[in-house]
């Protein structure tokens, strides 16, 4: 092999290993996802709708079933299964919760989302006369998520949690849709 084809071999191998190297380092990454919505009712009635850590079937349109698998209700260290209208099961672990405080924060031991390292928190405050819920996280695009599931898809998965929770709130409350943040 001469010269030439040798460095234009060395290069081509140069570009695969920093191609991998980013893919690899794009799957390292944290992907953020914030939605929130303002309604109407005062902070402690928001709570009581959405504050138990074994109420999703109450509020959330997508959720047919959550059971306490370990631990006590609102207690950390809890560990609830949610199983959703379709079959899925999704096992979460309650890191903390502040009931005076309207917050719980918690995270996904297993689940076929297509997300790891999954921490979730979800908060209500006071907005105005009203209130100001919030549903936040930080994740990862699970290694064996489908070729499709790019990190703009996870996140967008996940945004629709959200928004389909907020819709089945607004509903438990007794309030029309609005545009969620």
């Amino acid at each position: 092999m001469n010269r030439q084809a040798v460095y234009r071999t060395l290069g081509m191998l140069g570009l695969l290993a920093a191609t991998l190297a980013a893919t690899a380092a794009r799957a390292d990454e944290t992907l953020k996802v914030e939605q929130s919505i303002e309604v109407a009712a005062n902070p402690a009635r928001v709570w009581s709708a959405i504050g138990d850590f074994k109420g999703l079937p109450g509020w959330h349109p997508a959720v047919a079933q959550t059971d306490i698998a370990n631990g006590e209700g609102n207690r950390r260290g809890a560990v609830r299964t949610v199983t959703t209208r379709d079959g899925a099961k999704i096992v979460e672990e309650l890191l903390a919760y502040d009931g005076p405080r309207h917050s719980m924060q918690y995270r996904i031991i297993d689940s076929p989302l297509p997300v790891a390292d999954y921490v979730s928190t979800l908060s209500v405050e006071r907005a105005g006369n009203g209130s100001r819920v919030v549903w936040k996280s930080t994740f990862k695009r699970a290694a064996n998520a489908g070729a499709d599931v790019d990190d703009a898809k996870a996140r967008n998965i996940v945004a629709g949690i959200y928004l389909a929770g907020f819709d089945g709130l607004r509903k438990v409350l007794g309030e029309t849709a609005q545009a969620a943040r």
